[in-house]
Formats: C-alpha cells, sequence, structure tokens
C-alpha cells in the first residue's frame, strides 16, 4: 500500500483521493486531517469513491482509526524516554533477582561450606569455584545466575548513564542519569513529567506513605526517590524539606525543557547549586552564632 499523508482541504472529505483499500493512507488523513467545521462526512466519501455506502464507510473509518492509533502507540513506544522506563524498570528487577536469589544461595552453601557468605559479592566468588559434587554443580550454577543478573544489572546501569542525558539532557545534569531516569518511569514518561506540579515530582515514589497520610495514619512525606539524590540525602534533617522542594522545583523546570524544547540549560545547575548553597548555609550561620 502506498501512503497519501496530503491534508484535505476545508471543501474535501476526509477520505478525498485516498483509495477504497488503502486503510494506511486513510490512517494518515485521520492523523494528518483538520476540519474547521463538522460535515456529512459518509455523503462526501461516498462522493469520492471511498465508500459504497454509510455502512461501508463506517466499516472503513474504523479500520483506518484503528490503524491510526496502532501506529501513534506504536510510534510513543518506540521513543527514547520509553527505552529509560523499560532500562531503569529491568534494572531494578535484575538487582531485585539478584539479590533474592543470592540469599537463597547463602543459605544453601551455609549447609555446605564453612566459610560461606552471603550477598552478590559471595555469590560471585562462589561461581568461581570447581564443583564436587552434582549438589555443589546445581549450587554453583544458581550462583552464576546470581552473578549474570547483578552483571546485567550493571550494564542496564551503564546504558542509562549514556541514554538518559541524551533523552532528558537538563534533567540528567539535575539528577544525574539514573535518578533521572527512575524519575521519568515513576511519572510514566517525558511528558507526563513535565506536566507534574513540583510537589507531585516531590514526593515521587512515596506514594505509599502518601496514602498513609491522606488516611491519617502517617505525616506527609518530605520527598520521594529524590532523597537518594546528595542534595537531600546530605542536607541537615531539620532543612531536607527545603531541599527537596528546591531540588523537585528545579527537576519540574527542567524536565519540561527537556520535553518542549529539548535545549541545555546549563544556567539551572548554577541555580539550584546557589539555592542549596542558601539553605546549608542558613543552618551553618545557625550553629555559628550558637558558638559565640
Amino acid at each position: 500500500m502506498t501512503e497519501d499523508t496530503t491534508r484535505p482541504d476545508e471543501t474535501a472529505g476526509w477520505f478525498e483521493g485516498v483509495a477504497p483499500d488503502d486503510a494506511e493512507a486513510g490512517a494518515a488523513r485521520i492523523r494528518e486531517g483538520r476540519a474547521d467545521a463538522p460535515d456529512d462526512w459518509p455523503e462526501r466519501a461516498i462522493a469520492a469513491g471511498f465508500a459504497d455506502d454509510a455502512d461501508d464507510y463506517y466499516a472503513k473509518l474504523r479500520e483506518a482509526s484503528l490503524t491510526a492509533a496502532r501506529e501513534a502507540v506504536a510510534e510513543r513506544e518506540q521513543a527514547g524516554d520509553k527505552q529509560l522506563v523499560h532500562a531503569v524498570r529491568a534494572m531494578d528487577d535484575s538487582a531485585d533477582e539478584a539479590n533474592e536469589l543470592a540469599e537463597r544461595v547463602a543459605e544453601w552453601a551455609g549447609s555446605r561450606y564453612p566459610d560461606a557468605g552471603t550477598g552478590v559479592d559471595y555469590a560471585r566468588e562462589l561461581s568461581a569455584r570447581d564443583p564436587e559434587s552434582p549438589t555443589d554443580e546445581r549450587l554453583i550454577s544458581l550462583a552464576e545466575r546470581v552473578a549474570d543478573l547483578a552483571d546485567e544489572a550493571d550494564d542496564l546501569r551503564e546504558f542509562l548513564e549514556r541514554e538518559t542525558p541524551e533523552v532528558a539532557p537538563n534533567l540528567s545534569a539535575l539528577a544525574g542519569p539514573v535518578l533521572g531516569a527512575r524519575l521519568i518511569s515513576l511519572a510514566g514518561g517525558l511528558e507526563s513529567l513535565a506536566k507534574m506540579s513540583s510537589g507531585t515530582v516531590q514526593v515521587l515514589g512515596a506514594e505509599d506513605a502518601l496514602f498513609a497520610h491522606l488516611r491519617g495514619r502517617a505525616p506527609s512525606p518530605k520527598h520521594g526517590v529524590i532523597f537518594t539524590h546528595e542534595f537531600v540525602r546530605g542536607t541537615h534533617p531539620d532543612d531536607r524539606g527545603s531541599a527537596a522542594r528546591t531540588l523537585a522545583g528545579k527537576l519540574t523546570i527542567a524536565a519540561r525543557i527537556d520535553h518542549y524544547s529539548g535545549e541545555r540549560k546549563p544556567e539551572l545547575d548554577d541555580e539550584l547549586q546557589r539555592r542549596m548553597d542558601q539553605i546549608r548555609g542558613r543552618r551553618n550561620d545557625e550553629q555559628g552564632g550558637d558558638g559565640e
């Protein structure tokens, strides 16, 4: 099939000039076309030779609409931010599985070796041993799977560190590539993140705590995953709320710039650093004053 992406003018029907069996061209008209006022589109389609009657028109319209929707979904799923979403989730899954299986390896190894250790590092060590029995073969094979999953998580982290700056340069610069990708993942995409308020960005990843607060069972969370950022984690606990609000505000601006223009704005880095210096400086001034 050939695709006709010519936009119909105000007097032409949606499918003027489109072959009756060309669903792709019909989908293009749906995606690219426009009309300033409603009209009797079935009649126009019949007059243009696109449909035999109204029923035929609606059947072809349905097929063209489904084709257009599938193409739009495929295009969105292939976008760079969606690849970051898949990668960060795969990284987390790989790391979680590696840690869980490492516990199983440690428990099993503890029943066989007096020098058994724990964690992924021990699983790596065990995977290098030569088995001395069929049981050892299975245990060491499981340790190898742990090492492979941990390696995959590391490789995915390296992928995120390379790719996030390409997809969201400002967000990546302010949050770091992995945290930036995680925020995009939690939001469901860069566009969704860009449309969020800074208050929502501030508590992304703390949904359980937020819902508990709304039910009156816990205090309002001050931050979500942005706690892993040094500007929040490394700030005095009494000032972390201010630090989290400041960071979330700048990350929201960065996400919007990345989504709507993609232009790198280094001044955002300087503004964030200056504001964080002010927040931390307040604490230092108070401590200095107390000591006099």
